[in-house]
């Protein structure tokens, strides 16, 4: 293995252009204890990924492997020897649920010898094969690269200590001359985005002195925020039943109140590091810059799921907005796909996350839609 077979899995930092298209791909995914992995297969899907097979151990996690050595060797034999016919031929990816150290990324691709990508490793694969304008591939790439950053500081530290075998000193000196260029990359590419966000907000503030009111609309990814937003505003967005098909703010002006905004933007899902985050601050501030905001959730999604998910978007609006007295309306969508002793578990879930404003919508049956409208 070498630091580009590392990093391939981290971003591909050092093959130029990252990879887009992961389509077709097969992948072993590994699991600690009996966690749900229903959303990770999903995420996995989006990008045409195939996941042949869950791989689960008791327990804790290794600090340094994730897994047990044991365990892990055992899935690097089968990785190299599966025969003909084997649903692990062909497996060239390894996924890990959960948001893996770089010191277990970096020991595991060591053993395994195929790419290892974690949660966030794998969302930003799916941002970097989503993202459409200039403005949200820079933010993909400040991520990505800062990511890969964390990775090679590890290579280097176990190469200079010894730990990682197979390049000594001069195999080191290499890596932090990467780093470094990983550095006055990323401050070049941060100081373009802060040029971006401060036409971002100059065009927040015309808009405000002309009279316009703005409404935000956020919430987990796939939530239906897209769908409303056309719903609304008549404007023709990317609606798609997929993670994250939004990666930018859409703004767009209210059918039946045109001095009424509506802004449209990325979805929040669990367990994405503040600092992965942190890289789209100003496609979020599009939308939560506003007058009133929209939280908006899939009615459809049940119990647990549901609540976990208004959780991760409440504090994620919470820790984001600038101003403490903008109004926030509860909306549920896809409301034509629960019955009525559903629509009342939500209403208590709601009621119990401490949120009492509450519209159910639905934009494809149109239910809800007047009433959302005239408040």
């Amino acid at each position: 293995m070498t630091q580009r077979d590392v990093l391939a899995g981290a971003g591909g930092v050092l093959l130029g252009a990252a990879r887009t298209d992961h389509a077709g791909r097969r992948a072993v995914l590994l699991v600690r204890g009996e966690e749900d992995t229903s959303e990770f297969v999903d995420l996995a899907a989006t990008m045409g990924i195939v996941i042949v097979e869950i791989v689960k151990q008791r327990g804790r996690e290794d600090p340094r492997t994730y897994l047990g050595r044991g365990r892990l060797d055992e899935v690097a034999d089968l990785l190299r020897s599966a025969p003909v016919g084997h649903a692990w031929r062909g497996v060239d990816l390894v996924l890990f649920h959960t948001n893996a150290t770089p010191r277990q990324l970096v020991a595991t691709s060591t053993v395994l010898e195929v790419e290892v990508w974690d949660r966030v490793r794998l969302l930003l694969a799916l941002f970097t094969a989503h993202a459409a304008s200039v403005e949200a591939r820079t933010q993909v790439r400040i991520a990505r690269l800062r990511s890969d950053r964390t990775v090679l500081r590890e290579v280097i530290s176990q190469e200079t200590t010894g730990e990682r075998a197979g390049y000594g000193g001069a195999g080191a000196t290499g890596a932090t001359e990467v780093l470094v260029a990983l550095g006055r990359e990323i401050e070049g590419l941060r100081r373009r985005l802060q040029r971006h966000a401060r036409a971002q907000s100059e065009r927040r503030r015309q808009r405000t002195r002309s009279g316009a009111r703005t409404v935000g609309l956020a919430g987990y990814t796939n939530a239906g925020k897209s769908s409303l937003f056309r719903a609304l505003s008549g404007k023709s967005v990317l609606v798609e039943d997929r993670l994250f098909s939004t990666l930018e703010t859409t703004v767009g002006r209210m059918e039946a109140s045109p001095r009424v905004l509506l802004a449209d933007t990325i979805g929040f899902i669990d367990a994405l590091p503040s600092e992965t985050l942190e890289a789209f601050r100003a496609t979020l501030a599009e939308a939560l810059e506003c007058d009133l905001l929209l939280l908006m959730a899939d009615a459809s999604d049940r119990g647990e799921a549901l609540l976990r998910r208004l959780n991760t978007s409440i504090r994620e609006v919470q820790d984001r907005l600038e101003d403490d007295d903008v109004d926030v309306m509860v909306v549920m969508t896809k409301v034509d796909l629960i019955d009525e002793t559903q629509r009342k578990q939500v209403m208590d879930l709601v009621a119990e996350v401490g949120l009492h404003d509450l519209h159910f919508v639905s934009s494809h049956t149109g239910e809800g839609m007047t009433e959302l409208r005239d408040s």
